[in-house]
């Protein structure tokens, strides 16, 4: 079955942006005659067909909140959504959830959709750049989550506070090489993290290995096990749990022991942290509060004339999977 067409395709061939293909539809009087001719016309060439816009009153579109996540089933999204949910109720917000699949595209086109449904936004770690999703809010309130932004108000985690504290940790127990595995490409937490470790182990005169991006998954961490292999490295740090766990589970069938020959930290302090085998080292970031903060954000009086921006701090928690550097540690560079 042929897929069908979307608001991102009939923007492409009508030569306008999403923003003003999406008016087409639900405000046509926004935008000129010549340019909505052309987009409808494109539409029912495509056999495009939008969605009808849910009206019942102002009132009712004020009070609703759209949180969008990459993909509620991680679980660290999972508890984001539930606090953020849990205090839309205490604030008889109604909260309508959309996951995106950790798509760009997919991203762009629940955003649009919404517009036309809710008072508000709030996007949690978002693919699209800040100033993109600024200009297809086009007005509505939005607070981004793991993302900075000069136009939105943000709440972001001091990744940078835990992942000193990780290199201080491993550095205290002789490791002098490390590895660290990347996330999506499209994560500003990701390209965040990857600077702050990069500078911190410049600083301490620690070897660093940059891995490739991987799937942000138990997969994606399994995947990346032969080459934190290959570097060498003692101690690996992963972008989040599941790929840490993932790459305890591919180290493990290689035959290699955590952590008796390699340290292993994820990020996020997740419940899988505490659940792997052995338990997982991990970089605590508060995001359960981060889905309280960024519900209250949007309805603080002081949101309406000033952009603000909140910062939560991060804390490594250590368990089984770190320890003291194998007798074969790498030399300190330099």
């Amino acid at each position: 079955m042929t897929p069908a067409p979307t608001l991102t395709e009939v923007a492409q061939r009508a030569g306008v942006s999403v923003s003003t293909a999406s008016r087409a539809f639900s405000s046509p009087e926004r935008i000129g005659p010549q340019t909505l001719a052309r987009v409808i016309a494109v539409a029912e060439d495509m056999g495009y067909r939008a969605s009808t816009p849910i009206r019942k009153g102002a009132e009712l579109a004020a009070g609703t909140v759209a949180v969008v996540v990459p993909d509620i089933g991680n679980l660290v999204f999972a508890a984001f959504v539930r606090a953020a949910q849990a205090q839309g109720w205490h604030r008889r917000q109604m909260v309508l959830l959309a996951d995106t699949g950790g798509s760009p595209d997919q991203e762009r086109e629940v955003i649009t959709e919404l517009l036309d449904r809710v008072g508000s936004l709030v996007v949690c770690s978002p693919r699209l750049p800040a100033s993109e999703i600024a200009e297809l809010a086009s007005g509505t309130p939005v607070v981004l989550v793991n993302r900075a932004s000069t136009e939105c108000h943000c709440v972001l985690a001091d990744s940078e506070t835990g992942l000193r504290q990780a290199v201080d940790y491993l550095a205290a127990l002789n490791h002098r090489h490390f590895a660290y595995v990347q996330g999506s490409p499209q994560s500003w937490s990701n390209e965040r993290r990857v600077a702050a470790i990069q500078q911190l182990c410049e600083d301490r005169g620690i070897r660093l290995s940059l891995l490739g991006w991987q799937e942000e998954s138990l997969a994606g961490g399994y995947a990346a096990a032969a080459s934190v292999i290959a570097t060498g490295a003692t101690a690996v740090i992963a972008h989040n749990d599941a790929v840490a766990i993932g790459v305890m589970n591919g180290v493990r069938a290689m035959g290699v022991s955590v952590p008796d020959e390699l340290s292993v930290i994820g990020i996020d302090d997740s419940p899988l942290a505490r659940c792997a085998s052995p338990a997982l080292t991990s970089i605590s970031v508060p995001i359960a509060q981060a889905g309280v903060l960024s519900m209250d954000l949007l309805f603080r009086p002081t949101s309406r004339t000033r952009r603000i921006e909140e910062h939560l701090p991060t804390q490594l928690v250590v368990r089984d999977s770190s320890g003291a550097a194998p007798t074969r540690a790498t030399p300190a560079a330099g």
